[in-house]
């Protein structure tokens, strides 16, 4: 940790004439009146990880500000130069809706049209699944997009991406880090914008989009018979506004629901707690219209777009929230089932999830003879896994449990316009059976089997915490559990080492992804943990998976009941309640 004095002189710096006004006067007034703000905007520099940039807004090195994004722009022109060349560089930005988004995008389209490149700015806020298609569509070596995602209001964030529209990946994720770190002054930054290479895009590059989108469909026939079908959206403030309901309308849904309130594009997100379609805080003003309506779905996105909340009517016709492995699960089984009705499987067609996602795809996929790939967590192990496959297999669909699911490969990171569109095509579907998603859903778990999944997050904020959460990991390292509540652990994947354990014959073999800093614990009843460190905020994340056999949708609620008392039971035994 720093000293007093050294923060002092960190932050004198920011007082040079190659700041601008109001960051000098912001750390003026940090100097003179607020010693704690001052301490946590430069005790350290805000680092650009694998995944970017993500902070707090305002004047400090650890601050999310045109300075500090303008050294991760300058450092990423700087690793796109060396990899590329100087000449006939192309680079994509767009952003969400966001206090600042503009500014930023703006200033990362001046940095790096004067490194000389080529840059496509979208004309105001798009959906980051339009930036991944931009950078594809025209050819780009690299893009950005300027969000925090769902992060509360007074964060912002910076996300890069290679020239297959994905989020960078080794080895150009450190590659780029550490061209970033080289960086050490903000006069190595080129600020001077030439405005001659920077392009506007707006309508015609909305249109390419859609018409990818459009592709998605498959029973446009059910969709026309059912096409007034109420749907409640909102996009909480966010870039959704600009191209869902457009996605939807295009597909054939004519009875679109609004929540005017919430169309509002507002980076303050004044009218929810946290603009998170995870949480039933950031849908109950779109519910609370689909019940005045008799509306019977509702979809939301969060400020970029890329992921999708979803509630439906219940057995009673209560709205229920669906959970990111329930909608996954939902579109996986629709899009496989309709590729066999139609026929339309080639032999090499194939599904990706995340490790700690729903292991009930696995199954799914496993009756249709569809190959599913279980990837580390993060689209951007999709995207590394599409560019290997290209050519080869054919994806057609992959979702995470954090909400996010990709339907197609014309955009490789996960993309809420077309999956809001598919998730309505699904509904429709059902209604044309005279079922509705929940019934949809209990056919699946009688099916295959009830899964019941949870995430649990442990906070711990500071040097402190991150040793705390270090020590964690180890601890399950060096003395693992050889019970879980009763039930013993069977098998042990550790995605550091790399090596998988059959703890009842000792056997050990290797695991195929990269490493990370994930462990998973199986039991012999069939459930399983995994832990992990975030690497975008001071936790640790704890996933549970139980499942078991569903005898009748009659039974559902007992055996429901059942899977959650084991959840609540393996959380108590493991001490994180």
């Amino acid at each position: 940790m720093l000293s007093m004095e050294e923060i002092r002189k960190r932050a004198e710096i920011w007082l040079g004439s190659e700041f601008n006004e109001a960051t000098r006067k912001e750390v003026r007034e940090m100097l003179e009146k607020d010693e704690e703000k001052l301490v946590d905007s430069f005790y350290q520099d805000l680092e650009f990880g694998t995944g970017g940039l993500r902070g707090i807004m305002g004047a400090g090195t650890n601050r999310m500000n045109i300075y500090t994004m303008g050294m991760a722009s300058q450092g990423l022109a700087n690793y796109i130069i060396k990899q590329c060349g100087e000449k006939g560089i192309r680079v994509a930005i767009a952003h969400d809706c966001r206090n600042n988004s503009r500014y930023f995008a703006e200033t990362a389209a001046d940095i790096f049209s004067a490194n000389g490149f080529e840059v496509f700015l979208f004309e105001a806020l798009r959906p980051t699944p339009e930036l991944s298609f931009a950078i594809r569509h025209y050819k780009c070596h690299s893009g950005i997009v300027i969000t925090a995602s769902h992060n509360p209001r007074e964060y912002n964030g910076y996300k890069a991406y290679w020239n297959d529209g994905g989020q960078v990946v080794s080895p150009h994720d450190t590659g780029i880090i550490e061209e970033v770190r080289k960086i050490k002054s903000v006069n190595e930054i080129k600020f001077g914008g030439d405005k001659q290479n920077i392009r506007i895009l707006g309508k015609e590059t909305d249109d390419a989009f859609l018409e990818e989108v459009l592709k998605m469909r498959l029973n446009p026939e059910i969709i026309r018979k059912h096409s007034d079908m109420g749907i409640v959206y909102t996009p909480i403030h966010g870039t959704g506004v600009k191209l869902v309901p457009s996605a939807l309308k295009l597909f054939g849904f004519t009875n679109i629901i609004n929540v005017p309130e919430q169309d509002i594009v507002d980076g303050n997100f004044p009218t929810v707690r946290s603009p998170n379609p995870e949480e039933s805080d950031a849908l109950k003003m779109a519910i609370d219209r689909a019940e005045a309506t008799g509306a019977e779905l509702v979809i939301a996105t969060d400020p970029d777009a890329d992921r999708l909340g979803i509630a439906c009517r219940n057995g009673e016709g209560k709205f229920i929230l669906l959970n990111g492995n329930q909608t996954a699960v939902l579109l996986i089984h629709y899009i496989l089932s309709q590729y066999e009705k139609k026929n339309k499987y080639k032999g090499n067609e194939y599904i990706v999830k995340t490790i700690v996602t729903s292991d009930l795809i696995d199954k799914i996929a496993e009756k249709y003879e569809v190959e599913c790939f279980n990837v580390l967590t993060g689209f951007k192990f999709f995207a590394e896994l599409m560019r290997k496959l290209e050519g080869k297999k054919q994806y057609i669909g992959g979702g995470e449990e954090s909400y996010g699911f990709l339907p197609g490969d014309y955009v490789r990171d996960k993309d809420a316009v077309a999956s809001c569109a598919l998730v309505a095509e699904v509904a429709a579907w059902a209604k044309n059976g005279e079922k509705s998603l929940y019934d949809l859903l209990l056919d699946i778990y009688l099916e295959y089997g009830l899964f019941m999944e949870k995430l649990v997050n442990i906070v711990r904020k500071g040097k402190e915490g991150a040793d705390e959460i270090k020590a964690m990991m180890l601890s399950y390292r060096k003395t693992p559990p050889a019970f879980i509540n009763k039930s013993r652990v069977v098998k042990i994947d550790d995605y550091e080492t790399l090596v998988s354990t059959d703890c009842v014959t000792g056997k050990k073999t290797n695991l195929s992804l990269s490493r990370s800093d994930v462990i998973q614990f199986f039991l012999e009843d069939g459930s399983k943990i995994s832990v992990r460190p975030s690497g975008t905020e001071p936790k640790i994340k704890f996933y549970f998976s139980v499942n078991t056999t569903l005898e009748s949708a009659a039974k559902f609620e007992e055996t429901n009941k059942l899977l959650d008392k084991r959840l609540e039971d393996i959380i108590r035994d493991m001490k994180l309640n």
